[in-house]
């Protein structure tokens, strides 16, 4: 069965077209263009039409592959974190769906988390002793945590702690000044403490980490040009090398972030953010090292969709 997934987020928007055998995915065509839909939802709580205008503009090239590929019959939309927090949400989804043709609803936290879950450990081992994986998921708004074994989750937050939503909040001079830097980290971490359980740590034995900041930390720690999923996929980057990788951007202004190697140039404004939110997320777990994965919400919302149509009455994947 032939699938086709947009993922519309904070930061970006994204496209996966597959075709799913048996639950094994075999991806077709995998875009991602960074569009910004959440810029200034902090401080208004509307979708800025600007924003929303990069967004549709993003969609007439991801319909056009949907056709392209004929996968025009199963199609979903998620809308997130930026769509949940907007008063005029519900209109720019309905938009959406009637102009492209696509089954469009935002999710809410916990659903977000089953098909975050889903897809980063559809083809991963579990962990042989035993201990549960958390998947970190850092969002333009938000930020993830969906902590489980096996295919089941035992827990997940949806904590308001996102590379835009920081960005703006708390990185005001180029290059970021240190007491922004700490600030944001200050933040990050008290948010953390407040909705993650303390003995939550001590069941996690190791962090997956999905979406545009962790495959760009690992891209940039690779010394990719250009970039390639596969060695991306799986690569492990220590606390001790994100930490050098965030003293190196940090340095730099935001022309010359465009320059890495390894980092799209779209996603220069918010990588620094990016960076000392995943730092701050492994402190949180006391863990030392994230894999970064290519599987994310795209291949689970896929992997959800081929169930539910195979199989109307049974559960979801």
């Amino acid at each position: 069965m032939r699938v086709a997934v947009v993922d519309i987020g904070t930061n970006s928007t994204r496209l996966l077209i597959a075709e799913i055998d048996d639950g094994h995915v075999d991806e077709l065509e995998r875009r991602t263009k960074v569009t910004r839909l959440g810029q200034g939802v902090e401080a208004a709580h509307r979708l800025a039409h600007e924003a929303m205008q990069r967004v549709f503009d993003t969609l007439d090239g991801y319909r056009q592959l949907i056709d392209e590929h004929d996968a025009g019959e199963h199609t979903v939309a998620v809308l997130t974190s930026a769509v949940r927090d907007a008063s005029n949400g519900e209109e720019f989804t309905a938009t959406v769906g009637e102009r492209y043709g696509l089954d469009a609803h935002v999710i809410p936290g916990a659903e977000e988390a089953r098909l975050s879950f889903l897809g980063a450990t559809s083809e991963r081992p579990t962990e042989p002793d035993g201990r549960a994986i958390v998947v970190i998921d850092i969002g333009g708004g938000s930020t993830e945590f969906i902590v489980g074994r096996g295919r089941d989750v035992d827990f997940f937050a949806s904590t308001q702690v996102g590379v835009v939503r920081f960005t703006e909040r708390h990185l005001t001079t180029d290059p970021p000044e240190r007491r922004e830097l700490d600030a944001l980290a200050q933040d990050a971490r008290a948010v953390f403490e407040r909705d993650l359980p303390d003995d939550l740590a001590d069941e996690v034995g190791a962090a997956i980490a999905v979406a545009g900041t962790a495959t760009s930390v690992a891209a940039i720690d690779l010394d990719l040009e250009p970039y390639d999923p596969e060695r991306v996929h799986g690569h492990r980057v220590s606390r001790e090398d994100l930490a050098a990788i965030r003293d190196r951007l940090a340095a730099m202004t935001n022309a010359d972030r465009r320059k890495v190697r390894g980092l799209d140039p779209a996603r220069a404004p918010t990588i620094v953010a990016g960076v000392v939110i995943l730092l701050e997320a492994l402190r949180a777990f006391g863990l030392q090292e994230f894999e970064a994965s290519e599987h994310d919400i795209l291949r689970g919302a896929a992997l959800d969709a081929w169930a539910r149509a195979t199989d109307p009455g049974g559960t979801p994947a």
